[in-house]
C-alpha cells in the first residue's frame, strides 16, 4: 500500500486539479480497496502492513444448495420425533447439536418436540405417536430419539432405514443399557413399517418398558432388527447428559401396573391413540430449527388407572 499512499500524496501535492487526475484518482481508490479486501480475505495483510494482532476475515463465500436442491443429500427426509416433558436444558443442547450432526451427514430432517402438557404421568410411547402422526407427509421415516443421548461417533447410520427397523442405539453401544432385546433411545423406522406395528402401545405411563413391548412387536410384524456395525468406540459413541440427581425418573408401578407391565398390548397402539394438539409453534435454538407440538394426552382411568400420579 505505499505505493498507492504516494500516488495519492503526489496528486493531492500538483498545484493544478485537473478532470483527468480526479479520475486517476477515483480510480487508484477503487484498485486499493479490492486490494485491501483481497489481502484480508486471504489472510495476508498481517504480512503486508502489520497487523498481526487482527483476526482472519473469512472471504465471501458462494452460496450453497439447499438440501432440496442438492442430490447427494438423497430423496428421503427424517421426521426426528423427540417425546419431551419439562427437560428444557437438555433440549437446548439437544436441538443446535442434532440439527449441526444430521446436516453433517446429508440427512434431510425435521425435528418435532412431541411436549406433554397435561397431567397424566409421562407417557413416551404416546408421545411417539403423537409425533408419528403430525409428521405430515414430506416425511418418510421416523427416529424415535431420547433428548438425553447424544450421538458422538459421525459413523452412525441415520440414513433411511429401507431393509428394516434400525437401532442406532444398540446394547453394546449405549452407555446404560446392554441387554440383547434393547430397541430404546434411538430407532429408525420407515413410516410403512411403524404403521404396521401399530405403532406403540398407549399403556405405558410413568418411565419404562414400552420399549421391550415395542421389540415384541417388530417381532409380530415379522421386521428384522438391524444394528451397528464396524463401531470401535464402544459404550463412548454416545454421551448421555441426563442428571439423575436432577431429574428423578418415574418409576413407581402403582396397582395392577406391576403385572401389566410385562404384557403385550395386542390392539393398542395409533389405533386408539387419544390425544389433543394445543398449539405448533415453529421454534429456533441457536440457529436449529424445530417444530413444537403441545400436545394434551387422554386417559382411560378405567383401563389404566396408573395413568395418574396416585
Amino acid at each position: 500500500t505505499d505505493w498507492l499512499t504516494k500516488t495519492l500524496i503526489v496528486i493531492f501535492l500538483s498545484r493544478k486539479c485537473t478532470v483527468w487526475k480526479l479520475f486517476g484518482l477515483c480510480m487508484l481508490f477503487v484498485l486499493g480497496s479490492l486490494l485491501w479486501v483481497q489481502m484480508t480475505c486471504s489472510g495476508d495483510m498481517s504480512q503486508t502492513v502489520g497487523y498481526g494482532h487482527l483476526p482472519h476475515q473469512p472471504c465471501p463465500v458462494e452460496r450453497q444448495s439447499s438440501p432440496a436442491e442438492d442430490p447427494s443429500w438423497g430423496p428421503h427426509k427424517m421426521a426426528l420425533i423427540v417425546p419431551f416433558r419439562e427437560r428444557f436444558e437438555e433440549l437446548l443442547i439437544f436441538v443446535p447439536y442434532m440439527h449441526a450432526f444430521l446436516n453433517k451427514k446429508k440427512i434431510r430432517h425435521k425435528i418435532f418436540i412431541v411436549n406433554q402438557l397435561d397431567h397424566f404421568r409421562f407417557n413416551r410411547a404416546s408421545l411417539i405417536n403423537v409425533g408419528f402422526m403430525e409428521s405430515g407427509n414430506d416425511t418418510d421415516y421416523i427416529a424415535m430419539h431420547d433428548v438425553d443421548l447424544l450421538p458422538q461417533n459421525e459413523d452412525l447410520d441415520y440414513g433411511f432405514p429401507n431393509e428394516g427397523p434400525f437401532h442406532v442405539a444398540s446394547p453394546e453401544l449405549h452407555p446404560l443399557y446392554h441387554y440383547k432385546t434393547y430397541v430404546g433411545g434411538i430407532l429408525l423406522l420407515t413410516k410403512k413399517h411403524y404403521q404396521l406395528c401399530n405403532g406403540m402401545s398407549n399403556r405405558f405411563w410413568g418411565w419404562g418398558r414400552e420399549d421391550d413391548e415395542f421389540f415384541r412387536r417388530l417381532k409380530t410384524a415379522d421386521l428384522k432388527l438391524f444394528r451397528p456395525s464396524g463401531i470401535t468406540t464402544g459404550t463412548k459413541t454416545f454421551r448421555h447428559i441426563h442428571d439423575p440427581g436432577w431429574r428423578k425418573r418415574d418409576q413407581k408401578r402403582i396397582a395392577a401396573q406391576k403385572q401389566e407391565q410385562f404384557k403385550v398390548d395386542p390392539e393398542g397402539g395409533l389405533t386408539n391413540l387419544r390425544y389433543k394438539v394445543e398449539s405448533r409453534q415453529e421454534v429456533t435454538i441457536s440457529g436449529a430449527p424445530c417444530t413444537v407440538i403441545n400436545t394434551f394426552l387422554e386417559c382411560d382411568v378405567s383401563l389404566t388407572p396408573w395413568c395418574q400420579s396416585s
